[in-house]
């Protein structure tokens, strides 16, 4: 090319899709960027002509990709709180209390400062329930039984 060197044009690209990787959701611009770093440096090396350097980018941007897909696949990223993002999945063993009595399998329940959808056994008012799991957003409940074999209720 007349006026600036291959190389240049490489880095500018590859620094560019690698601040794009920063900005857009995904993990894929990274790769793009790895290959067209690579095609720099090897532009800076030999100068192959512009079409092999274009095919080398793809040919990375491929290899990179897929070798990563395959990386991460057999080496899974361990989540610290797999739960994060489940907000019902958090309230899994928690108790609540029922705000509107549950007939006919469903009702409404007060967890913390919320009130949720539930379904289960029909309870009154006031009585404590446990969460045992969810369906959608709504909570799957059972009634908390006391010692003494009796429901939990509140006065």
């Amino acid at each position: 090319m007349d006026g600036i060197e291959t190389y240049w044009i490489w880095l500018i690209v590859g620094l560019a899709l690698a601040a794009l990787e920063m900005i857009v959701p995904g993990v894929y611009l990274i790769w793009m960027a790895m290959a067209a770093l690579a095609i720099a440096a090897l532009a800076f090396v030999s100068g192959p002509p512009l079409a092999m350097q274009i095919i080398a980018w793809v040919s990375l941007s491929l290899i990179f990709a897929f070798s990563a897909k395959r990386w991460l696949r057999d080496r899974p990223i361990i989540s610290s709180d797999p739960l994060l993002n489940n907000r019902t999945g958090r309230l899994v063993g928690e108790t609540a209390l029922v705000t509107k009595a549950i007939e006919s399998g469903s009702g409404r329940v007060k967890v913390g400062d919320g009130e949720w959808n539930a379904r289960g056994s029909d309870a009154d008012i006031g009585t404590r329930v446990r969460i045992i799991g969810s369906r959608g957003s709504d909570l799957l409940v059972e009634p908390v039984v006391l010692l003494d074999g009796s429901a939990a209720k509140d006065a």
